[in-house]
């Protein structure tokens, strides 16, 4: 018999009456054990959240059809997560001391870019603050793939019921549909939630999580981090409000580029297929007693590993240019940063292996879009930007950005330095043509 006091088991009661031994056996048999679960997303923890996730459920599965995923679930559990180990407000000396570690940051870009910084104001958050601010972003993003899933998942597990099993009336098909939208809504919310817990700003892996382009910081990210380091946090702070900076400018200077990234990304998810078999084995395994196995095959396991040629090559844009976003953040900052911060060889590398190795940040966005930003491209891509500076010069090597197809291709930068060696004669033939043609015109006068 269970646990007549679990807040799972009274929301059973009330759901299924006589019928919620078989419905929480069902659950267990099925590998969505509400304990388990609720554990894994952090929720076990914090009794007010709790509630409120039972209160999400009740009203899901009391209804006949529910949304594809629960979003209302997924900001949440989101919360949730972000708060795991603390989450406090950002006090008056913290945004102070961050923002002004951005006005640093942005008088030392000046000195090397002429992309203009952002007139909006920088801001400093909390976890929390960033989970609200991102989510609506993830939800355009990665909800094609979270839908897809869902379906998938409640097809399975429908289909993976015994319908010769006595259920005393229960209909376990049912619970079924109604728990898949809520498990993809507690998977969107703990990647979501991740991300929270290892994010400095808002363009951490290239792509603008924000509708508009803003300097963020994250000051308790900002300390954890800079505690595994031998450096200072003011200079590890600086570094790091002048990538955040650096990025946003150039978002804000190639108004087409947040655009163009986010199109590319969407039309990747939305073509995104499920692993049947994949799922179908996870699903099946977690029937046979391993609870956990369900909540890990929502990772890149269940997608399916062949892609058609429109996915592959939409995939290699993506990587090309966040590949070339990256690079151009990294030499950019290098300049801007070199008469101003000692460390900055060990922090430009240590940011280059944290990006190489990953986390959990790196992990959820692979895990929901089955995309990664390869370190060979970028590294590739920061020593092309720095060719073309030291061969055009600034104002050159950033009109590069001025439209898409300046940009070189992936195959381009595959063979970086011919690509460079190219972009600058054409520009010296073209000064050319413009020099005779104005001899030309002078002789015709």
């Amino acid at each position: 018999m269970s646990d007549e006091s679990t807040p799972w088991m009274r929301l059973l009661r009330e759901l299924f009456g006589d019928d919620a031994e078989l419905a929480l056996e069902e659950l267990q048999r099925m590998g969505m054990d509400p304990e388990v679960l609720a554990a894994q997303a952090g929720l076990a923890s914090s009794p007010a959240m709790m509630e409120h996730v039972l209160g999400q459920i009740r009203n899901l599965v009391s209804q006949s059809a529910g949304e594809d995923v629960n979003w209302s679930l997924a900001h949440d559990v989101a919360r949730g997560v972000a708060a795991q180990g603390g989450d406090p407000s950002v006090n008056a000396a913290q945004a102070s001391v961050h923002r002004q570690a951005v006005s640093r940051a942005e008088l030392w870009l000046d000195a090397v870019t002429d992309f203009d910084p952002t007139r909006l104001e920088p801001r400093v958050w909390s976890r929390a603050e960033w989970v609200e601010a991102t989510l609506p972003t993830w939800r355009v993003l990665a909800g094609p793939v979270a839908v897809s899933v869902s379906h998938a998942l409640g097809g399975l597990l429908a289909g993976e019921l015994d319908e010769d099993r006595d259920a005393g009336g229960l209909d376990p098909s049912g619970l079924m549909r109604s728990v898949s939208p809520t498990v993809c809504g507690m998977h969107m919310g703990q990647a979501a939630g991740e991300m929270a817990r290892e994010a400095f700003g808002a363009t951490d892996l290239g792509i603008p999580l924000l509708a508009e382009p803003r300097v963020v910081l994250i000051p308790s990210s900002i300390s954890e981090f800079a505690k595994g380091l031998d450096v200072d946090e003011d200079e590890v702070r600086s570094f790091l409000a002048l990538r955040e900076a650096a990025h946003v400018r150039l978002f804000a200077a190639a108004p087409w580029l947040p655009g163009q990234l986010h199109a590319l990304v969407e039309r990747y998810s939305q073509g995104i297929t499920i692993d049947l078999d994949a799922l179908e084995e996870a699903v099946r395994e977690a029937g046979m007693g391993d609870p956990a196995r369900l909540q890990k095959a929502l990772n890149r396991g269940i997608f399916a590993s062949q892609h058609t040629d429109e996915q592959k090559a939409t995939l290699e844009s993506i990587e090309t240019l966040l590949a070339l976003i990256e690079g151009w953040v990294d030499d950019v900052t290098m300049r801007a940063a070199a008469p101003h911060l000692p460390n900055l060889g060990a922090l430009r590398e240590m940011m280059r292996r944290r990006r190489a190795a990953g986390g959990p940040a790196e992990d959820a966005f692979a895990n929901l879009l089955d995309l990664e930003l390869r370190p060979r491209r970028m590294r590739d891509a920061a020593a092309m930007w720095a060719a073309l500076h030291a061969r055009l010069g600034a104002e050159e090597r950033d009109g590069v950005w001025s439209h898409p197809d300046l940009l070189p291709t992936s195959d381009d930068l595959g063979d970086w330095t011919a690509w460079v060696e190219a972009y600058v004669t054409r520009g010296e033939k073209d000064e050319m043509d413009v020099e005779l043609e104005r001899l030309l015109g002078s002789d015709d006068g």
